[in-house]
């Protein structure tokens, strides 16, 4: 079964308050020694404490509790009905034992109340048959014509023949600061929908998911996550939603370290979707890979950095303007280029209809050629 391995880290703490005394007792001589007499007495002085001067004050131990632990059990009989289970099957086919069905899940959320369901990119990609299941046990078949995705930002949305639906409300995620308490929801281990709290780690993070794509802005949580959670909710304390589980990094060493996409980000995205079926963006059309060491290797390229063209998309303007496979990005708009994601990143800020210039390598030949950026066009349909 396809499961995406998302897994947070969740913090039980525990505050305990103790309180020590201690007590003093006087040591008796062993020996005395004696001196000569004198006319004047000199004062005894004790070796074993000195008074605290008048003006010192002494240190108060203080017998107050420390605040309990925040309860999630109203957020998420708030949030709880709105998140659904997500099951996908996707077709393949093996030489030796010809067609197969890989089963996956993952979770969504409704964000309207006549069906609409918002989860990951990555839960439904290339998926021939979605099912859906609300918290009240109705399972419904998606119409695979009312999915849009959107790879760039691993969002996807679809809808189920339903009405009067409990949709969540969405939150503003700019408030969120360090430290405080968030509620991931979904289908964990595509057991059922449950929860899982913990607090924000990060805010503003970013973290590479495949080679040439990063997601940006990201809210690090320590809520665990398991398989099946992805697309799932993330929840303040008020039951609102504030990003949408994503990615994770596990690596030996490493504790889960969960990620959202902030709903900051995300509802621009989602909005598009809704209303068009995909996001509008500059468009080069020229598929791009980091330029790393074994790139380099295999394909005797003679720079070490800067974003390597894998294909480009016939008609495109980088076709037009005679970029090929191999190509290695080095300058756009006269802007040092050293990785793909940096070339993403700046090409997603430029506007359709504006010319740029694109310095590249072909072999161990450096040129320079004029772009028009356009729009991006409409997705293939399935």
């Amino acid at each position: 079964m396809k499961r995406i391995n998302i897994k947070y880290l969740i913090v039980n703490l525990s505050l305990v308050l103790s309180l020590a005394l201690a007590a003093g007792c006087a040591v008796a001589p062993s020996k005395v020694e004696t001196s000569p007499p004198s006319n004047t007495a000199t004062p005894a002085k004790s070796e074993l404490s000195t008074p605290a001067p008048k003006n010192e004050a002494l240190p108060v131990i203080s017998t107050s509790q420390a605040a309990p632990l925040p309860s999630i059990a109203d957020v998420v009989a708030k949030v709880k009905p709105s998140v659904v289970a997500i099951n996908i099957s996707i077709p393949g086919y093996d030489p030796f034992t010809g067609s197969f069905s890989q089963e996956g899940a993952g979770s969504g959320w409704i964000i309207r109340k006549d069906g609409i369901i918002v989860t990951n990119n990555h839960v439904v990609e290339n998926a021939d048959n979605i099912t859906v299941t609300l918290d009240d046990s109705q399972t419904f078949q998606v119409d695979m014509k009312t999915v849009a995705t959107d790879p760039l930002t691993d969002l996807a949305i679809l809808k189920i023949n339903a009405k009067n639906l409990p949709a969540v409300t969405v939150g503003d995620s700019r408030k969120l600061r360090l430290g405080d308490w968030v509620v991931a929801i979904g289908n964990s281990l595509d057991l059922c929908i449950s929860p899982s709290a913990g607090i924000v780690r990060s805010l503003r993070a970013s973290v590479p998911v495949s080679a040439g794509q990063t997601l940006y802005n990201l809210i690090g949580t320590t809520a665990p996550i398991n398989p099946g959670n992805s697309g799932g909710p993330l929840v303040n304390m008020a039951g609102e939603v504030v990003g949408i589980t994503s990615a994770k990094i596990s690596a030996a060493g490493v504790e889960g370290m969960g990620y959202a996409i902030s709903s900051q980000d995300a509802m621009p995205i989602i909005q598009a979707l809704i209303n068009t079926g995909y996001v509008v963006r500059p468009y080069l059309g020229a598929t791009l890979y980091p330029v790393d060491p074994s790139v380099v290797f295999w394909y005797r390229l003679a720079v070490d950095k800067g974003a390597f063209v894998a294909s480009v998309a016939a008609g495109s303007p980088a076709d037009k303007a005679g970029l090929k496979a191999r190509d290695v990005i080095t300058k756009f708009d006269n802007q040092e280029i050293t990785d793909a994601n940096q070339l993403l990143t700046i090409l997603n800020s430029a506007q359709a209809g504006q010319k740029v210039t694109i310095t590249f390598w072909r072999g161990k030949t450096e040129r320079t050629i004029p772009v028009t950026i356009i729009e991006s066009p409409p997705p293939s349909p399935p």
